[in-house]
């Protein structure tokens, strides 16, 4: 996919990994719709794009996405400002066991919700020309950490729904690809929140493993994540892939055993 003049909704697009995602799409010529809950760190980096790539190539919503209708009009928005989408990327997250069911709201069901009206603005079925979904995972998905039980249910659910929402596009011929990506830890307001009382309840005790962890494993930088995200975006050839990056093995992507009877 050639990303000159194509549309892409970004949601948790103003920090962390969404800001570089959208600085990438900027590079390439896409236009961008800048979804996110945090209005003043929104208009602060539609503000810096402005400057960077020329008024008029990106948009900031402000919009929580646990709202149903906020989120539509989003997609929407974006639809009658740009004329088109191309490429959702549903990013937004948190890490709160403390608001476990917020989590959910946040990290499950708002990428459901996102991934269905991507479909409604750009599959085949709806007379629409095609594009491809990006949903955010992680690496939690694979490696479970006592620290926090239900952001790792959250990513579970995100790689099990992507894979089944690709195999539908692919039967319903869709023409929209669905794709999972997975980073292990990157430097974002989000990794910060571990330590805090106030969102991970009584699995702060264990921070300390958590940060362990992160030690062991390094952290990652948000660009690189876009570069892998980049990667799924514009390879037509990807459709249920799941992409990890880590940083001993940089960019890969898991492989699954092959169904058998």
């Amino acid at each position: 996919m050639a990303l000159r003049g194509k549309v892409a909704l970004v949601t948790g697009g103003a920090q962390g990994i969404g800001c570089a995602v959208v600085e990438s799409l900027l590079k390439n010529e896409a236009k961008v719709s800048i979804v996110d809950l945090n209005q003043e760190v929104g208009e602060k980096c539609k503000k810096q794009l402005d400057e960077q790539f020329g008024v008029g190539n990106c948009s900031f919503i402000q919009c929580d996405v646990t709202d149903a209708a906020k989120l539509q009009e989003a997609f929407q928005s974006t639809v009658d400002q740009f004329g088109r989408l191309d490429i959702v990327i549903n990013n937004a997250g948190i890490n709160n066991e403390k608001n476990w069911e917020k989590t959910i709201e946040v990290n499950l069901t708002s990428v459901i919700k996102g991934t269905y009206l991507g479909l409604e603005h750009m599959s085949k079925e709806h007379g629409k020309q095609g594009g491809v979904v990006i949903n955010v995972s992680s690496m939690a998905a694979f490696f479970h950490s006592p620290h926090q039980p239900v952001y790792t249910a959250t990513k579970h659910g995100v790689i099990g729904f992507s894979r089944a929402m690709a195999d539908a596009s692919e039967h319903g011929d869709y023409g929209v690809r669905i794709n999972t990506l997975c980073p292990a830890f990157v430097d974002t307001p989000l990794l910060h929140s571990v330590e805090l009382e106030e969102n991970m309840g009584k699995f702060v005790k264990f921070k300390d493993d958590f940060k362990h962890r992160m030690r062991k494993f390094g952290v990652l930088t948000p660009s690189l994540v876009a570069e892998g995200m980049m990667m799924m975006i514009t390879d037509s050839r990807l459709n249920g892939a799941v992409m990890k990056i880590t940083c001993s093995k940089g960019i890969h992507y898991h492989t699954y055993e092959p169904l058998s009877a």
